[in-house]
């Protein structure tokens, strides 16, 4: 706390979902205690809440497993340096968004320094390494989860909890699918008879990789037997719009088939809400899928030597969120050596030959219920009820 009565915060996030996560967590606290300064890492979203970021987030970005051996000493530097600014600071607690590995070492080196510490967003300790949990409870003296099922195994462990709820399930309202159906395709210029199928390869150039081939490759199958049948992509940046056009390009499409295709840039939720059917990796946009009520096949496919040592790690029964969130199959998922073209298409044409099931848009509809819970709210009290303890 300032001489003047301020409170002030240490927060870091170190990615694009980080930086919007964190900056509804300020803007929260801000209402509920106006007098707050916020110092850490973070990028714009949170830049533009009152953060005084003492480094560019970009410095922080890190993929897969031999880019973060490359940057090793920066980013220890780096984790040094905020430790040090940090406990300089004499900050009333260091919340950390997400970005585990990273911000879970800095929380364990705070809080031997005797700082309150928060980490925003789980780890996923419920599918794999459960022994995590125990250097966890040593780091972390308060974990705000988005989904409620990961509470148990922290209540278990004595680690204090609380589920927020998902943001994007307050974002999106239950029946924002069905009705922006039409806006969306309006937007895209897509004809309303058209069955459009919405596939989503995944937002690194790995998984664009392994799964963009295949989806195509599906594509050809479903369109032989729904020659009306079109297909829209949404990349997530230019790069990964260049690899989708290249793999489209590569696959040897008929001519007059090309037009069946479209490669966006960004927008994945709106991309969803004009389809009928999403083909998606796994990963959160199954979380959004669901939420904007739509039928979808799951599908996933690593590197054969990273999945062999996963696939003995995890624990966890279903991948899908919507399987996970409702602990039965819901979601059709294609794994690795099951995620071929022919599974895959055969998969999707159920979906798009069968009517909207009205039990699956229940099942999704009670669940997205679940999760809406005002969560910046919700994590903003539970920080400031850990700081008055």
């Amino acid at each position: 706390m300032s001489d003047d009565g301020t409170l002030i915060v240490g927060i870091v996030a170190g990615e694009t979902s980080g930086d919007n996560l964190g900056a509804a967590l300020m803007s929260a606290m801000q209402k509920q205690q106006p007098r707050l300064e916020f110092v850490g890492i973070g990028g714009p979203a949170m830049t533009e809440n009152g953060l005084r970021s003492w480094i560019d987030i970009d410095r922080l970005a890190v993929n897969g497993f031999v880019e973060p051996l490359k940057r090793l000493p920066e980013l220890i530097k780096i984790l040094r340096s905020t430790r040090n600014k940090i406990i300089a600071a004499k900050v009333s607690c260091f919340i950390g968004v997400d970005f585990n590995f990273f911000n879970l070492l800095l929380a364990g080196m705070l809080k031997k320094a005797g700082i309150p510490t928060v980490h925003y967003v789980s780890p996923t300790v419920w599918a794999w390494r459960k022994g995590r949990i125990r250097s966890i409870a040593k780091k972390v003296d308060l974990m705000l989860t988005l989904y409620p099922f990961e509470l148990d195994i922290y209540h278990a462990n004595h680690i204090q909890a609380v589920f927020v709820g998902h943001p994007k399930a307050d974002q999106i309202q239950p029946n924002d699918g069905p009705k922006g159906k039409k806006q969306a395709r309006d937007k895209y210029q897509i004809s309303h008879d058209v069955r459009l199928v919405a596939m989503l390869p995944g937002s690194r150039s790995s998984e664009v990789s392994y799964s963009g081939s295949d989806f195509i490759a599906a594509a050809k199958i479903i369109r032989d037997t729904q020659p009306a049948a079109e297909f829209i992509l949404p990349a997530v940046n230019p790069k990964r719009q260049q690899q989708i056009e290249d793999l489209l390009q590569q696959s040897d499409l008929k001519a007059e088939d090309k037009s069946a295709y479209r490669v966006v840039p960004g927008d994945a939720q709106t991309v969803m809400m004009a389809a009928d059917v999403v083909l998606v990796n796994s990963g959160t946009a199954t979380l959004e899928a669901m939420l904007l009520k739509k039928p979808m096949v799951m599908s996933y496919r690593l590197g054969t030597m990273t999945y062999w040592v996963i696939s003995r790690l995890v624990t966890t029964k279903y991948f899908a969120l919507p399987n996970i969130l409702a602990n039965k199959a819901l979601v059709p998922e294609l794994i690795q050596y099951e995620a071929t073209p022919e599974a895959l298409a055969a998969e999707v044409l159920k979906l798009l030959e069968d009517e909207a099931s009205t039990a699956l848009n229940g099942e999704f509809d009670r669940i997205h219920r679940s999760l809406q819970k005002n969560s910046a709210q919700v994590a903003a009290a539970a920080v400031f009820e850990l700081l008055s303890r």
